[in-house]
């Protein structure tokens, strides 16, 4: 690897678990420590714990910061109440995503904004360029680590190490000063594999310690350490959007699929104008699952056709590992998107018929 890949406060901790790492958006980070499917299969059946402090986190304070964020995001912020958490997007004027993120609100006017590793730089220029009234943006990604422990085990586990009861923390919700084996956390019930399971912040030198003592504490459960192949597979499977693949600055929130994250009702923001004309005259490309009919596995990139006319392209798609479907997401024309359309994917030259089918892939049960 490169000496100019960023690394998290777990990168020396990687090769004790056997981890294998790789260039992802600039950091060397790893895609796997045992197998992907092996990492996929703990997390739906039972615990794995994953890395994810390349991830970055923005503070929001002052006393204008709803009003900021009202204008920023195209979710409404003004209904998160103090210890709760939103999912959104920011857009561009054209109703292109700049990217997606976590708002956790921390207390009246002070808000920590959960961004893309890979776009922080770019979200920090643009959050700056936005700026208005007494609103101060600290960007402190390089002080925090982050922790995701997620699976049907997860609550189970963590339990062990805290006194505080877990079962209060609701799905999108938060709790501050979370004590775990003496160190000092944030925990929320938040995820991105489709399974229940919390997201740990805490300082870089804690979240090298809580890596061993979580590990260590669900051994007997079968907890083990995941990488980002299994990140990319579960969230996939649940249907949760990847920016720079179903969202990105071409991609909106409203082709993605992902309407319940803007509220068209609510006073300007932007992107507003561009996304209501979509929402009144319909998108013209929408976010659809595919599952192959031929033999083949669509990719990301790969061509979808109707007959001799190019509608869209893939925009993720593996072999599911616990079912092992043949399965996509693709970007394509809307009056292609109905269930039941055979269509093609172009792999390797050839023409493979697909057909559209019904998302999500995997559901967990409450």
């Amino acid at each position: 690897m490169g000496t100019d890949l960023k690394h998290t406060p777990l990168f020396e901790s990687y090769k004790k678990y056997g981890g294998k790492t790789i260039d992802f958006g600039g950091w060397d980070l790893p895609v796997q420590f045992s197998s992907i499917k092996a990492e996929h299969e703990a997390v739906r059946t039972k615990a794995g714990l994953f890395d994810v402090s390349h991830m970055g986190e923005i503070f929001v304070e002052g006393s204008e910061s709803l009003a900021y964020l009202q204008k920023l995001v195209t979710n409404d912020v003004s209904k998160v109440a103090i210890d709760q958490t939103q999912y959104t997007t920011m857009c561009y004027e054209d109703g292109g995503v700049v990217d997606d993120l976590l708002i956790y609100k921390l207390a009246e006017n002070r808000y920590l904004l959960v961004v893309n590793a890979a776009n922080i730089e770019k979200d920090f220029e643009w959050m700056n360029k936005q700026l208005f009234g007494n609103v101060e943006l600290t960007n402190c990604s390089s002080e925090f680590g982050q922790l995701a422990l997620q699976g049907p085990l997860a609550e189970k586990v963590l339990q062990r190490l805290t006194e505080t009861n877990l079962q209060d923390i609701k799905p999108f919700r938060l709790k501050q000063h979370v004590v775990i084996k003496g160190y000092d956390t944030l925990v929320s019930r938040t995820g991105y594999t489709g399974e229940d399971g919390f997201e740990i912040y805490a300082s870089n030198e804690a979240t090298v310690a809580l890596w061993d003592i979580i590990l260590s504490a669900g051994e007997a459960e079968g907890v083990i350490p995941c990488g980002l192949g299994a990140r990319d597979t579960l969230r996939f499977e649940a249907c949760l959007p990847l920016y720079g693949q179903e969202l990105s600055s071409t991609i909106s929130p409203l082709e993605a699929g992902i309407n319940f994250v803007v509220k068209l009702n609510k006073e300007d923001f932007n992107g507003k104008a561009a996304l209501v004309a979509q929402k009144e005259n319909g998108v013209a490309r929408k976010s659809v699952g595919i599952e192959m009919i031929d033999k083949g596995i669509p990719r990301h990139g790969y061509k979808v056709f109707k007959g001799d006319e190019e509608i869209g392209e893939v925009t993720t798609g593996t072999q599911s590992p616990l079912t092992k479907r043949n399965i996509g997401l693709a970007l394509i024309k809307s009056e292609y998107a109905e269930i039941g359309q055979e269509l093609e994917v172009e792999i390797r030259n050839r023409r493979l018929k697909v057909k559209t089918v019904e998302t999500p892939f995997y559901k967990r049960q409450k």
